[in-house]
């Protein structure tokens, strides 16, 4: 911990993507800056960085990467001419890898603090008021009470507890737990089909188990547009998920090292037995403990802090951004914009954030990737639009790669050409959406995109075509394969 002050421009609570950024943004604007966070490694030591890197995308893409090469050595690599024999994993081992990646990390994190001079105290923090916070040492020491001109509150999100599946972290997990299992377990029991259900269920597919995913939702993945979500759901459960949609669970009770799950869908109630459940149903602001209820700050009916569109609570001087408000889906990239938007508005200095461009991602494989708006939101206010669609089969860089399922989708409005949403399913998708969120906040148009010429053979070539087909010209489909 670093000596501890009374006095501070700015008191940051939290240091996952959104706090730490804004942390390191105030100080690189000359503001005395004190961020404070309670996350605390299996050693018990500080560990800058929030659920993003501890428990969440950084570790779950550490584990996906460790998982496919095992997969691939397994069933993949004779396509390619190359045998081996007797291949193992050792978890335990891929588990260390993922724990050097998030120290490597966060230790680059207190480097950047300590250049810039920001004072960093591993402890609880609470609210007392517009001036005012608490902080409490996570050995539960003395209490004491630090003042700052300015509060940014940045204390992220957990996972949400369902009454029905209490979590021992033994046999029901949460995603934390999933994150860091010693072995694969041969029935795993997910609750929730959603982004999180996803990443931890491709993971552990890869490593032997068998998956079974409980979700309560008729339809699968609303988020995304409909059409990727539908190939999606074609690609995963052909790689062995089952998901069972329109599945409430009732109760779950533990015995015999493992877990009954009773459940109801539209054909009655049914039950399931599983070696381990997730619990991987949402998450919720981490607002509980954080402000005192003298301090007067508004929150809505879930828990999650009242902000205007400059992240602004109801008290002077105090600023929310990241998980704990609904500005926006809890992304860690919408966090880190936050965080800056906010340090430079302290500082005098006001740049908006454009929430219509974000880029969402699933870290599956393969991946799924959108920006903007989906076919099914446009139709229903009447939009005028056209699509252009592309298959990445028709890539000769995916085929060589071997990974040609998934797709590229355009939307462009009808007269005016303006690219208004894609999405894409398909190897490397995290990485093609940037060029369309690029071109949408430059107001692109699809002749734009269809124009910018690109390499080939590349995954990337497949967002021209996507662009091209708009008009029904792409060079590499024939046209009657776009209309089918």
């Amino acid at each position: 911990m670093s000596k501890l002050q009374s006095h501070y421009d700015v008191v940051v609570i939290g240091a996952g993507p959104a706090g730490y950024v804004s942390a390191i943004r105030c100080a690189q604007l000359g503001l005395k800056t004190a961020c404070v966070d309670n996350w605390s490694n299996n050693k018990r030591q500080s560990s800058l960085g929030g659920t993003y890197l501890n428990a969440g995308c950084v570790p779950a893409i550490a584990l996906l990467e460790s998982a496919k090469i095992y997969h691939l050595l397994n069933h993949e690599m004779s396509r390619h001419g190359i045998h081996a024999e007797n291949i193992s994993v050792d978890i335990p081992q891929m588990m260390r890898r993922k724990d050097k990646i998030i120290e490597t990390l966060s230790n680059k994190i207190v480097d950047i603090f300590n250049h810039h001079k920001i004072t960093r105290i591993h402890a609880q923090a609470k609210l007392l008021n517009a001036c005012e916070v608490e902080i409490t040492p996570v050995d539960h020491s003395s209490s004491s009470i630090i003042k700052a001109k300015n509060i940014i509150l940045a204390a992220g999100s957990s996972p949400i507890c369902l009454p029905c599946a209490p979590i021992d972290n033994e046999f029901i997990i949460d995603s934390t737990t999933a994150l860091s299992l010693d072995g694969a377990p041969k029935k795993l029991g997910i609750i929730g089909a959603g982004v999180i259900g996803l990443e931890l269920a491709c993971i552990w597919k890869k490593l032997g188990s068998e998956i079974v995913m409980l979700e309560a939702q008729e339809n699968f993945l609303t988020l995304p547009d409909q059409q990727i979500s539908r190939e999606a759901y074609r690609i995963y459960t052909q790689q062995g998920l089952e998901m069972r949609l329109g599945a409430r669970v009732i109760s779950t009770k533990k015995g015999h090292k493992k877990v009954t799950v009773e459940y109801q869908d539209s054909e009655g109630l049914h039950c399931l037995r599983v070696d381990k459940l997730l619990v991987a149903s949402g998450r919720k602001p981490n607002t509980e403990n954080l402000i005192a209820a003298e301090a007067n700050l508004m929150l809505d009916e879930n828990g999650f802090v009242h902000v205007d569109e400059n992240c602004r609570t109801t008290l002077p001087g105090v600023y929310a951004i990241g998980d704990l408000t609904s500005l926006g889906p809890m992304l860690a990239h919408k966090g880190i914009e936050e965080g800056v938007f906010v340090a430079e508005q302290i500082a005098g200095v006001h740049n908006p954030i454009n929430y219509d461009l974000l880029p969402c991602v699933i870290y599956t494989e393969p991946e799924v990737a959108w920006v903007g708006q989906t076919e099914q939101a446009l139709r229903a206010i009447g939009e005028r639009i056209k699509i252009g669609t592309f298959p990445l089969s028709a890539a000769a860089r995916s085929h060589a790669m071997g990974i040609s399922e998934g797709m590229v989708k355009i939307i462009a409005h009808a007269e005016t050409d303006a690219i208004l949403g894609v999405h894409i399913i398909g190897a490397h998708a995290s990485e093609l959406i940037a060029e369309a969120a690029l071109a949408m906040e430059f107001s692109a148009s699809g002749e734009d995109l269809a124009r910018t010429i690109h390499a080939h053979p590349t995954i990337s070539e497949a967002l021209h075509e996507a662009a091209l087909s708009l008009e029904k010209r792409t060079l590499h489909l024939p046209v009657g394969i776009l209309a089918s």
